[in-house]
């Protein structure tokens, strides 16, 4: 409740800005965007806002397809998708809503010269500092205010740093979620929530702590994640992280209800057997990995055009860029080992190996060590294109 009349409160109302962090199904958004509205349409009339994601495909799903039933019929929103706007009417009030995304440093410029009477940034730590700081100084109506929320990151975090530190000298309310501040959780899905992330994820997702990635990347367990049972029928598919000099790696993968196994792999260094391998022969070595499997798609590291190219020339396969998301994949790949939906056959000698390796960099950075982690980029490939919207929808 306080997210969403903080502005009008004793004591509160002062504040030029308010942060709200915390951790995941929370409520953070819906109380921040019944917050947001409310306050704008009852202090504004014909005034410029901004609601900003991290794409505008994002605040399409996050918040502008529910905003009718999060507003009640109080409000009338009309959506413009052809100039990403919102007109929102209530109470003999008009003001105008534009929609930006903040994807990557060179999104500033699509803010540039506007002229706002308050900003509400959803997941502000996937933005670049750049885009948040051009939204911010757009901000010059009297009486304007900003809105943030996220789930937090590292502590080397920019926002974090330049925010969360400073709170009292840029003026700014700070409240902290847990999953226990939103009612509307089903207790059930709370304990599901808590089973699916492990590690420094668990920290930050459910826990919602601001701590630094540190160790192993995922916590394999060969137990758990090498297959006992291997499927024999599902939708095959094949992902593929090429190298010349560095290891080419390639893992054969079975579909199967709620689970991916990867069945065999391929693993060349050309390093270390001081004999690089041409595009033709990573081919044939691609034929034999998928022998007589039906395989759907190939799933291809997104810069090896030259090995893409050939792939479609030759007409067996279904070739697909992948989706190269770091972070994010490397978020899904430990959330599908915590639920037991990904595992690898014993045969994967170098999959494990680097699962039992693979470290974030010792400066608190969410960045992996750039060393065994040839297996680990085809496998995040593949659980990022194909996995995502397939067995996570099915697991939450």
């Amino acid at each position: 409740m306080m997210a969403m009349t903080w502005w009008n409160r004793p004591g509160l109302s002062h504040y030029d800005a308010i942060i709200c962090d915390g951790a995941v199904r929370s409520g953070k958004t819906v109380s921040m965007t019944d917050g947001f509205f409310l306050w704008s349409m009852l202090s504004f009339q014909n005034e410029a806002f901004a609601i900003c994601g991290r794409s505008i495909g994002s605040l399409q799903r996050n918040i502008v397809r529910n905003l009718s039933s999060w507003l009640g019929k109080a409000f009338t929103v009309q959506h413009s998708r052809s100039q990403n706007m919102l007109t929102v009417t209530a109470g003999g009030h008009r003001n105008t809503y534009y929609l930006f995304g903040g994807q990557d440093e060179s999104s500033y410029a699509a803010i540039q010269g506007i002229t706002l009477a308050g900003v509400f940034l959803d997941e502000v730590a996937l933005m670049p500092r750049s885009f948040v700081e051009q939204a911010c100084a757009r901000c010059s109506v009297t009486g304007s205010k900003m809105w943030f929320n996220c789930n937090p990151a590292g502590p080397e975090h920019w926002f974090y740093k330049e925010w969360l530190l400073k709170r009292k000298e840029k003026n700014a309310l700070r409240l902290h979620f847990t999953m226990e501040d939103n009612p509307g959780l089903d207790p059930k899905i709370r304990q599901r929530y808590q089973r699916m992330y492990t590690g420094v994820f668990y920290r930050r997702y459910v826990l919602g702590q601001w701590c630094r990635s540190e160790g192993l990347v995922y916590a394999f367990d060969r137990e758990k994640h090498i297959a006992k049972d291997i499927p024999t029928d599902g939708r095959y598919y094949i992902s593929v992280d090429y190298g010349t000099m560095n290891p080419f790696s390639a893992g054969l993968w079975c579909v199967s209800g709620n689970r991916a196994v990867r069945l065999r792999e391929f693993y060349y260094s050309g390093r270390d057997r001081n004999k690089t391998m041409t595009d033709e022969e990573y081919y044939q070595a691609l034929e034999a990995l998928a022998g007589a499997y039906p395989v759907e798609q190939v799933i291809v590291d997104p810069s090896a055009a030259s090995f893409i190219a050939l792939i479609r020339r030759r007409g067996r396969f279904a070739v697909r860029k992948a989706q190269n998301d770091v972070l994010g994949g490397i978020r899904l790949v430990a959330s599908l080992l915590q639920a037991g939906c990904l595992q690898v056959s014993e045969s994967c000698t170098d999959s494990i190996r680097e699962f039992e390796l693979y470290s974030w960099e010792a400066d608190g950075e969410d960045r992996p060590v750039k060393e065994n982690d040839h297996a680990m980029d085809d496998i995040r490939y593949f659980c990022n294109t194909v996995l995502r919207r397939r067995i996570q929808k099915e697991r939450v």
